[in-house]
């Protein structure tokens, strides 16, 4: 005789935020691959600010843009939010809800021009106190969207 089980799966907070963190980055290395400069110079100047990949000009890793996996991107991501390497990240994703991660999706979906990026995100908040927008944290650095 079938009996009908329905196992109760309960998706933790920890897993969300998990799962987002990996869609981001998932995100962030089609964006390093694409064609177009507008969404992969972004992600590539992320990736050589936390030095992440190292020993190579802006322009030489635009050309060969394909080297980009998604252990870089995940370290990258790490780097940016303050921890040494992605399993120590992993790790503190335990503590974080998916509103700590909403930035990523921000970043993601925005991260091209005609947005206005500094080096510093404390640069990035008087932009846009001055000219409008809302300032987003990329690691050190800063991104003012358009309102």
């Amino acid at each position: 005789m079938h009996t009908d089980h329905t196992e109760s799966t309960t998706i933790t907070p920890e897993r969300h935020a998990l799962d987002a963190l990996l869609r981001a980055a998932k995100r962030l290395q089609r964006q390093a691959h694409s064609e177009s400069l507008a969404l992969s110079l972004p992600v590539l100047r992320r990736l050589l600010q936390t030095q992440t990949i190292r020993s190579v000009s802006l322009p030489e890793l635009r050309r060969h843009r394909h080297i980009v996996q998604r252990k870089h991107v995940l370290h990258m991501l790490a780097q940016e939010a303050g921890h040494a390497h992605w399993e120590d990240y992993r790790r503190a994703l335990a503590s974080m809800g998916t509103e700590a991660l909403a930035q990523l999706d921000v970043l993601a979906t925005h991260a091209g021009y005609p947005n206005h990026w500094f080096s510093r995100y404390d640069e990035a908040l008087q932009h846009a106190a001055a000219h409008g927008g809302t300032a987003v944290r990329a690691g050190a650095q800063g991104v003012v969207l358009p309102a």
